[in-house]
């Protein structure tokens, strides 16, 4: 047993754990006495983030979560090594744009969007003003991997590895998503409307959103279609994300999922600008791992541990 109780013979595999929040959330774990498996797409870099740590309850295992033979490398490796996964956090992510310009602009169309997302208020004039001059370039080769890392990255891992969080006594699933996609901002009423219908939410149905997101996006009528147009492919993402965390809670009780957006933190995705910490911003996602028997699932939370709707 560790100091605080947790006990050792916990297994977790972290991904995107080479750096920002994701090095912090396998930092957290390991210091809690949970053996973590970190994972990178980029092999250098991800053993420089385990020699880092320099701890035994830290190993590293290269995986591109869009790849599925390498995520099937990954699977075997806990298999053969552990037998089984008590801790899944699907942190990997990319943001689906560049910035021109003035970087302070994304802050400041993130805080416009994440007020939007909260509140009930949509009146052009209620919201932040944007005043710098830095833009937002995104295109549908951004857009594509975006989808394909966010929402079908997560969703690779967690179908590969539910027999082995199955295996569990108390398996964990946390899926770092972002205000940003809440289902409001999706922005077109007909995926609101599936999106918000529970009872019929399938996996199906998700993936006919992001197909129908991505071909207005490549046809250049994202606006025409009622689709965003600010962080398009990032909202959308993290939406169908969230979604199949809903759909993997329906399917399988015994398995405690949930998703979290850890604040607007400093990393590489918001290109430096968030007020927050990675240090800050893994202690949600580390309380979400390590829930109590009996703990809340299929829900979306905000920062450490405030509910909010989908």
């Amino acid at each position: 047993m560790a100091e605080d109780g947790i006990r050792k013979d916990l297994i977790a595999v972290v991904t995107g754990g080479n750096k920002g929040i994701g090095y912090e959330i396998c930092k957290q774990l390991m210091e809690k006495g949970v053996m973590v498996v970190l994972t990178a797409r980029d092999e250098k870099r991800g053993v420089e983030a385990v020699k880092k740590l320099q701890s035994s309850l830290v190993v590293f295992h290269q995986v591109d979560v869009v790849d599925p033979q390498s995520v099937s490398s990954l699977l075997n490796f806990i298999k053969s090594n552990y037998g089984k996964l008590d801790i899944l956090v699907n942190n990997a992510g990319v943001n689906g744009l560049m910035v021109e310009g003035d970087v302070s602009v994304l802050p400041e169309v993130i805080e416009r969007e994440a007020f939007r997302g909260l509140s009930d208020k949509t009146e052009e004039n209620e919201l932040p003003p944007i005043k710098s001059n830095g833009k937002l370039i995104e295109n549908f080769g951004w857009a594509e991997e975006c989808i394909r890392t966010n929402y079908y990255g997560a969703k690779t891992m967690i179908d590969a590895f539910i027999p082995l969080l199955l295996s569990s006594p108390l398996p964990r699933i946390v899926n770092v998503s972002s205000l940003l996609g809440k289902i409001k901002l999706v922005s077109n009423e007909w995926a609101i409307k599936a999106l918000s219908d529970e009872k019929s939410l399938t996996t199906e149905k998700v993936d006919e959103i992001v197909n129908e997101f991505l071909w207005a996006f490549k046809e250049g009528v994202l606006e025409e279609k009622g689709w965003p147009i600010d962080l398009a492919a990032y909202k959308v993402s993290k939406a169908a994300m969230n979604a199949y965390t809903r759909i993997v809670t329906q399917k399988y009780s015994s398995i405690c999922v949930n998703c979290i957006c850890p604040g607007f933190v400093n990393t590489d995705i918001t290109y430096n600008t968030g007020p927050m910490t990675p240090e800050e911003a893994a202690e949600g996602p580390i309380g979400l791992a390590l829930l109590p028997d009996g703990g809340p699932s299929g829900q979306f939370f905000y920062r450490k541990n405030i509910p909010i709707s989908f």
